[in-house]
């Protein structure tokens, strides 16, 4: 079974990291560059890019920023923002990017998934899912999550969303949960093991990491990946703290 991966997610809005708290109240946390150095440097296995403001305000991913991150660092990255069709993916790719991620142009045009999986790879292609638990737990997928103002349900559920856009072409998948993005509660295990047991392909975790073990239940709740933000970025958790711990719980995982 491959290593458990550690995954840095750093939010991108107008060439700035930034955090915010169930997708809102976004606070300046530093310069991408330093950040991607900081990671690479802290013995991250990947780092994961998102321009949240791109889709809601109708253009793509900034490709500047991208080339300088590549220039600098020797691990691999994935960028999303805005990317609506094969020819701006294939710019991400072209300035260093290893991944591609879709989230909302995947949910306004479904076979765009399929059209870059054919173009690059399935390996190379990641769907981010914003998923929310809303009346008798239903898991809701939001589009348009980095603007407060513009988010709105899609009428798509959680589950079939993923199984569908896997059957497109989607190689691996981000399960982003609003409800705990930032609360440092610890990640909606449930939900994550519900979407592992329903798809076929590698799910990263994404939202409520807040003390090392929360880290270790992700995992064995079939984790590929866990991604996390404001543990990181305040420097709450080391990533190689981190991996001491998570090696000694019985998790395999890079050196």
């Amino acid at each position: 079974m491959p290593a458990a991966r550690i995954i840095p997610c750093l939010d991108v809005a107008e060439g700035r990291v930034v955090k915010g708290v169930r997708f809102r109240d976004h606070r300046d946390v530093g310069d991408i560059v330093d950040h991607a150095l900081r990671y690479r440097d802290e013995g991250a296995d990947e780092l994961v890019f998102y321009d949240i403001t791109a889709s809601p305000d109708g253009r793509s991913v900034d490709t500047a920023w991208v080339r300088r991150v590549s220039a600098v660092i020797d691990i691999p990255f994935s960028v999303a923002g805005g990317i609506r069709d094969v020819d701006t993916a294939a710019r991400c790719l072209g300035a260093g990017a290893d991944k591609i991620s879709v989230n909302s142009p995947a949910l306004e045009r479904p076979e765009l998934i399929a059209e870059l999986a054919e173009a690059f790879g399935r390996q190379c292609v990641v769907l981010g899912i914003d998923s929310r638990r809303g009346p008798e737990g239903r898991l809701t997928v939001k589009q348009y999550s980095g603007n407060p103002d513009a988010t709105r349900d899609t009428g798509r559920e959680t589950l079939p969303w993923a199984v569908e856009a896997t059957r497109l072409g989607a190689g691996e998948i981000v399960l982003n949960c609003i409800d705990q993005d930032g609360v440092r509660q610890g990640y909606d295990l449930p939900q994550l093991a519900a979407l592992v047991a329903a798809v076929d392909v590698p799910v990263i975790i994404s939202g409520g990491a807040g003390e090392e073990r929360h880290f270790a239940e992700a995992f064995a709740a079939g984790a590929s990946g866990a991604l996390a933000a404001s543990v990181f970025h305040d420097r709450r958790i080391a990533i190689p703290e981190l991996k001491r711990f998570l090696a000694d719980e019985g998790v395999e995982v890079r050196r």
